[in-house]
């Protein structure tokens, strides 16, 4: 847990963390701005956590951590205050050191799950409908904002009564549904109302479809037609979801636009400065290297 000498520093804290992209995000726009700053990524398990934020607490030339599993929620009794999205949230991927070392903790996913739909979002619908794939960490950001934006929520998991908890939750009073995953699985003959003024969306929020992980059984039958389908794994970032997506016709959204949106969230606030986003082409092109 050695620092870099001799100028400001941020991090990303995980367990694992070899296969974060984060340094990779900052380290770009740290060159491309020229600061005399650092970003690296740091191991840390469970058990280090809390040795790890006390030791953080009293280096002044730390900004700041990116948080990744397991620790988005574990982190946050550890912390001296929560930003209300986070709060919200229930979980906490950012954290900025204040002056006197006090630990803040934010939520940057929510901002950057809904960058790339911002346009969209700008548009008046009679109706805002979101199919979202999974109920783990990453659907607490997802089912948040989208809800915050008036989407109606079908949320899928392999235990719609865990589905249902987290919707209660976060998602409060809203005419939401919570089906088996395994629903979407084969192909239905649904014939969908008419589509016209309205915003459907289809998220994976699970890690299905990962490199390594199961393939994501889901049949665009389930798609209503113009649908936008958003894919936040990273690794494949053309995953199979978003290639049959695309084949079809549907609008894609791919994992690394919820990763770019929101790591420059937290470049901001451990920095100072906004990250030169007019290069995210160049950027993509390197996290894709």
């Amino acid at each position: 847990m050695s620092k870099p000498p001799g100028r400001p520093y941020a991090e990303v804290i995980g367990d694992p963390i070899a296969q974060s992209k984060s340094p990779v995000i900052h380290g770009f726009w740290i060159d491309q701005l020229g600061l005399h700053a650092d970003y690296r990524a740091c191991h840390v398990s469970p058990a280090e956590l809390e040795d790890y934020l006390t030791q953080r607490r009293g280096d002044a030339q730390w900004r700041g951590c990116n948080v990744t599993m397991p620790h988005k929620q574990a982190i946050i009794p550890l912390l001296d205050r929560l930003d209300p999205l986070a709060s919200r949230v229930g979980a906490v991927n950012t954290v900025v050191r204040g002056d006197n070392g006090s630990l803040k903790g934010y939520n940057t996913d929510v901002g950057g799950f809904l960058e790339p739909l911002r346009d969209r979002l700008k548009e008046p619908h009679l109706y805002r409908m979101a199919r979202i794939l999974g109920t783990g960490g990453a659907a607490r950001a997802i089912v948040t904002g989208l809800a915050g934006e008036g989407f109606t929520l079908v949320l899928a998991g392999r235990d719609p009564a865990k589905a249902r908890t987290l919707l209660d939750e976060l998602a409060p009073g809203g005419d939401h549904h919570t089906p088996r995953l395994d629903h979407f699985a084969a192909p239905t003959d649904f014939d969908f109302d008419d589509r016209e003024g309205l915003l459907d969306l289809v998220v994976n929020a699970s890690p299905l479809g990962m490199a390594g992980q199961e393939p994501l059984a889901f049949d665009l039958s389930h798609a209503p037609p113009g649908a936008i389908v958003y894919d936040i794994v990273t690794s494949p970032a053309r995953t199979p979801l978003l290639e049959g997506a695309e084949a079809a016709g549907f609008g894609t959204i791919d994992g690394l636009s919820m990763l770019i949106g929101q790591a420059a969230e937290a470049f901001q606030k451990f920095f100072g400065v906004a990250p030169p986003r007019d290069h995210d082409a160049a950027l993509r092109e390197r996290l894709l290297a």
